[in-house]
């Protein structure tokens, strides 16, 4: 069994979706932007509850997380049972246990590229997403319990707080992690855009990655969206594409909501150069 699969990790709101589009008008060598809604084909999510139904061959109780849990290395044996080379895969799994049960198995994995963002500029994306407030995220990205339970569109996904999930998906492990942060990618996507291909082993072209940056680009993806939707938008928030900016907590986020962050994640945003900002 190959160990065929790249996740593209992250928690929500960092930039994972930006980065599985970039790859889709990549690797693809598009011409014209790849549409929002067609980069399932190349990348899917590891919590698609029709994966999980096609795995058990009978339908899924997904109010229970034990139950959807075991099936989850057949989900996975599934997916790189395909025998392609690379199996892109998207999570905001934590690396770690849930249940009894390894949510990012080394067997089946190749490498890993994980994004991280601001805890601050993510808590306001997050929020909006997922329909809460900004204390509610507050509160919930320092649990070390967060999970997002299933809806029509997800099966659980178990989270973690910020800094333990950071903190899980980049520090050693068993195969090779890429750790980008989204503000970079905001202000130089060059450079660490063909940092990715790179560590892919996929050659670098210049005019292809010009093209795929600027089909990936933030005016573009908002543009699909208004006019035909996106699928993976949650039903919680008018829109999944909203600014993609860095900064933007300083205007909008409650000066007592940014002190509990900094304080409770204050380690990791240390080391990621997040404190200081």
């Amino acid at each position: 069994m190959k160990r065929s699969i790249v996740w593209l990790a992250s928690y929500p709101k960092s930039g994972n979706t930006w980065m599985r589009i970039f790859l889709a008008n990549y690797l693809s060598d598009a011409q014209k932007p790849l549409h929002i809604n067609q980069i399932q084909r190349f990348g899917f999510g590891d919590s698609k509850p029709d994966q999980y139904t096609a795995a058990a061959g009978r339908p899924v109780d997904f109010t229970s997380p034990e139950a959807t849990l075991q099936l989850r290395d057949r989900v996975l044996q599934r997916i790189v049972a395909n025998n392609a080379d690379v199996n892109f895969v998207k999570t905001h799994n934590c690396r770690n246990v849930a249940f009894g049960t390894e949510l990012i198995p080394p067997r089946f994995t190749r490498q890993a590229i994980y994004i991280l963002r601001n805890p601050l500029d993510m808590l306001l994306s997050y929020a909006r997403h997922y329909g809460l407030s900004h204390a509610e995220t507050a509160e919930a990205i320092g649990r070390t319990d967060n999970a997002n339970s299933p809806d029509e569109t997800t099966t659980w996904q178990f989270l973690g707080s910020w800094s333990d999930h950071v903190k899980d998906w980049t520090q050693g492990g068993a195969f090779p992690v890429l750790a980008l942060r989204y503000e970079d990618l905001l202000e130089d996507p060059q450079t660490h855009f063909v940092k990715t291909l790179e560590f892919m082993g996929v050659p670098v072209v210049p005019e292809r990655l010009d093209r795929a940056i600027r089909f990936a680009s933030f005016d573009e993806l908002k543009k699909q969206e208004d006019a035909g939707g996106f699928t993976e938008k949650s039903p919680h928030s008018e829109r999944f594409f909203a600014k993609g900016q860095a900064g933007q907590w300083k205007d909008e986020l409650d000066p007592a909501l940014v002190t509990k962050v900094r304080r409770e994640h204050k380690r990791m945003m240390k080391k990621h150069g997040y404190y200081s900002v």
